[in-house]
């Protein structure tokens, strides 16, 4: 038994089980490796849930319905009407809404009897620690590398498992790390890859239901950890295939020159020198241009030419009037036909839907001699904003 089931375990010792809770749990009851005193051990059980939003959604879910005693959930955000199409704990009367307000009135109304701890603070050094330290387990349902990183660091220092879990497009993979019972997550994937190659689901999309499946890997997991059974996911990180529907399981190991767990770790404490090796480094200034200067030249009949270099998919959702499509992907293998017809003497407005994919397209083209091709600042999102919001927001 872990160290983490043990504490728990311990703590369950002084509950008991109402004859309301004994009703609700009874298929719980019914299982020889759950039980009275199982059931005991998740209501003393303290998880806290990283991130409300897909992954977290069905993990609290499930983690509350189970009947887990307390209950954190930590996120800043609000709730967009892009979050419904997997984000189920929220309707479309939550847009709008910071997520943990809603998360906590949906939640409540599933177990009224499991206590909510609302940490609506985005997690950075200053804070992580203190928000872990009294929780048993965590589980990260973050969507971002830096986030991922910093919470590794800070759950090796205290001494907690973290059941990680991520989603693209129609994969995903789980797994558990739990230093030093175990490899971290650093241990895996020492450094995050290069800025720009991997594309955030906002930029690649997710299948719906795809959160279901790795937030209910990372909910069994969680719940195996509070009860003390099975075999827990450590040294192995299972990827999962929606296309195909397809698992497969990697096993790996723990890392002796682990930068955090290792046998001698350069990264000792959760500071922001760690949490900034996370994170990609600063790219040179990309020359820009507004949104409103973007529309006065084009009310005033200035030769410009538009570039939209989103995916296909995504322009047909919303698109910028006269702006030619050529999707970064092929921009970066070369797309010679479509340079050459580009102007040589005239402004080139790049734009993608945040700004991030229309500065790597501005870098590309500046290598290629087109030195007066500007990035649009903050994408088609910005131009709907301010100058078109018939436009449909995705």
């Amino acid at each position: 038994m872990l160290p983490v089931a043990s504490t728990i375990a311990e703590r369950a010792q002084g509950l008991t089980l109402e004859p309301a809770e004994a009703a609700r749990y009874s298929r719980h009851l019914l299982l020889p490796e759950v039980g009275v005193e199982g059931q005991k051990r998740l209501k003393a059980a303290r998880i806290v849930v990283i991130g409300a939003g897909g992954l977290g959604s069905p993990v609290s879910l499930y983690l509350a319905a189970a009947g887990v005693g307390t209950l954190g959930l930590v996120d800043f955000d609000v709730v967009d009407t892009s979050n419904l199409q997997r984000q189920v704990l929220y309707s479309d009367r939550d847009a709008g809404r910071p997520k943990l307000e809603a998360a906590k009135e949906r939640l409540s109304a599933l177990s009224p009897r499991t206590t909510f701890n609302l940490h609506a603070e985005r997690l950075d050094a200053t804070n992580v620690e203190r928000i872990l330290a009294p929780y048993d387990i965590v589980v990260d349902g973050t969507d971002n590398f830096a986030t991922r990183f910093l919470v590794n660091d800070a759950c090796v220092f205290l001494g907690k498992p973290n059941v990680y879990g991520s989603i693209f497009r129609f994969d995903g993979q789980a797994s558990l790390f739990y230093a030093p019972h175990g490899p971290c997550y650093r241990c895996l994937f020492p450094a995050p890859p290069p800025p720009g190659q991997v594309p955030s689901c906002a930029e690649g999309g997710v299948l719906g239901v795809l959160p279901a499946q790795i937030g209910a890997l990372q909910a069994t997991e969680a719940l195996k950890l509070a009860l003390g059974i099975g075999t827990p996911l450590m040294g192995r990180l299972v990827t999962y295939d929606a296309l195909d529907l397809g698992f497969q399981e990697l096993r790996f190991g723990k890392d002796p020159d682990c930068p955090v767990c290792g046998a001698h770790p350069s990264i000792t404490t959760v500071q922001e020198s760690a949490v900034s090796c996370a994170l990609p480094q600063a790219a040179p200034a990309v020359p820009e241009i507004l949104v409103a200067d973007l529309a006065r030249r084009l009310r005033q009949g200035e030769k410009l030419t538009l570039v939209d270099v989103r995916a296909a998919a995504e322009a047909a959702i919303c698109r910028i009037p006269a702006a030619s499509l050529l999707p970064l992907p092929e921009l970066e293998r070369g797309a010679l036909g479509f340079l050459e017809t580009l102007p040589r003497d005239t402004m080139i407005v790049l734009h993608c839907k945040s700004g991030a994919r229309s500065a790597r397209a501005q870098a590309l083209l500046a290598q290629r001699g087109f030195t007066g091709a500007v990035s649009l600042a903050g994408g088609i999102l910005a131009w709907i904003e301010a100058e078109a919001p018939h436009l449909t927001r995705y």
